[in-house]
């Protein structure tokens, strides 16, 4: 098998976990344009894309879909508030193992992107925190699709933008922490290594249909090639 050529990770509950900054800043705007309270865990769910997440938690809270007058107030207000949720946050932590296998993938020549759900912005607000943005030349963003697979196709695009040519699929993969991660990777055609950071166990995350699952990046990447 070729060796590998990039790799896409997801950032929250895969790299790091943000101790609820996101839905702190959500709650803040929400509590400051509309006047009501949203608990967003309780009305979304996990690797959800950002715009998705807004407009499920103002219906469920008002009642009705927002204009997209009223959406675009909400998604900046919220990025307003995100830098100082993340960076006050005590709960943030970054997953163990990651800056060694980052740092190790970089000096082999592995390209590395991000694909999350999170808009761009944010993204890069969550993982500014601890430096990380460093590491990544490329990505699929909430902010480029709806869909985590179209996102995940996106992040591919964009990766060969900048190896120069197109990336070989069979010579990528992607890292996340839940089943809609691995639905995604699988829908734009590259395989997944599942992570069990987060709420899902290896064998969850297996019988979700990963290629390969681990504990933590400390045991390493399964499906890297040399």
């Amino acid at each position: 098998m070729s060796p590998t050529e990039a790799i896409l990770f997801d950032i929250d509950g895969t790299l790091i976990e943000s101790g609820g900054a996101s839905d702190r800043a959500w709650h803040r705007a929400f509590s400051e344009l509309q006047g009501v309270d949203v608990e967003i865990a309780k009305v979304t769910g996990k690797g959800v894309p950002d715009p998705a997440v807004g407009r499920e938690a103002f219906e469920a809270v008002i009642g009705r879909e927002p204009t997209d007058e009223e959406m675009e107030a909400l998604m900046a207000k919220r990025l307003e508030y995100l830098p100082e949720e993340v960076e006050g946050s005590e709960g943030y932590r970054v997953m163990p193992g990651v800056e060694a296998i980052l740092d190790s993938l970089i000096e082999d020549g592995v390209l590395l992107g991000l694909v999350t759900g999170n808009v761009e912005p944010a993204a890069h607000i969550k993982l500014a925190r601890v430096n990380l943005n460093r590491f990544f030349s490329f990505g699929g963003y909430g902010s480029d699709s709806p869909d985590r697979g179209e996102l995940t196709r996106k992040a591919l695009e964009r990766g060969g933008l900048v190896a120069g040519r197109e990336l070989d699929p069979a010579a990528c993969f992607s890292i996340g922490d839940t089943p809609r991660d691995v639905d995604a990777g699988h829908f734009a055609g590259i395989r997944v290594t599942g992570v069990a950071t987060g709420r899902y166990s290896v064998k969850e995350l297996l019988d979700a249909g990963a290629d390969a699952a681990i504990d933590s990046f400390e045991h390493g990447l399964p499906l890297l090639k040399g």
